[in-house]
């Protein structure tokens, strides 16, 4: 089966080998602002877009695989930090508070679009100014939705829900959703599963 990741996300990369071995990468350019009335509208048509985006290399796979993630509290979205003090911000405001990461898959298969949303619940932990700033300056969060990495073992408590979607792609909905097998990979080992 040949399958096109349309995304640059190391972390899509490392969990996709999980269904599939071999594949090609190419992120196409998408809109990605923040359009729908709600968290799933929002990162379903944003995974949409970067389909549509992709829809040049079709006829060239079988399977290709298009996703957005975005972290979500209190009617307010958090993407990725435009800088420093915006991620110092981002974390600031989620510390000691429960989430909510949501990702939204957009799915060619054999000429047939597929769509699916996955949301999990994240707490933080009680983060003083000096471990947002250690944090800031020992891990690389521009990257990344809510301007963390669940998968560092550092600022979540615990999670409800699933693992692979708060590190940006849900591998047990694209299972459902593509028919292909996958093996789930670990939560660090001092993170709560609620």
């Amino acid at each position: 089966m040949r399958v096109l990741l349309a995304s640059n996300s190391p972390r899509r990369r490392e969990l996709l080998r999980s269904l599939v071995p071999e594949f090609d990468v190419e992120a196409f350019p998408a809109d990605e602002r923040f359009s729908g009335k709600t968290p799933e509208e929002t990162v379903s048509e944003i995974a949409r877009r970067k389909l549509v985006a992709a829809k040049e290399m079709f006829s060239d796979y079988d399977l290709v695989i298009a996703a957005d993630t975005l972290v979500y509290m209190d009617g307010k979205y958090y993407g990725k930090p435009v800088d420093a003090s915006d991620a110092k911000r981002m974390l600031k405001e989620l510390s000691g508070k429960t989430h909510t990461v949501y990702s939204g898959l957009a799915v060619m298969k054999s000429g047939a679009f597929l769509y699916a949303t996955e949301a999990t619940d994240v707490s933080f932990k009680k983060l003083s100014e000096e471990e947002i700033d250690g944090y800031l300056n020992s891990h690389s969060v521009l990257d990344k939705a809510g301007a963390y990495a669940v998968q560092d073992g550092v600022v979540v408590k615990g999670y409800k829900g699933s693992y692979t979607n708060i590190v940006g792609l849900p591998i047990e909905k694209l299972s459902a959703l593509t028919g292909l097998p996958s093996e789930l990979p670990e939560a660090p080992p001092d993170i709560e599963k609620y």
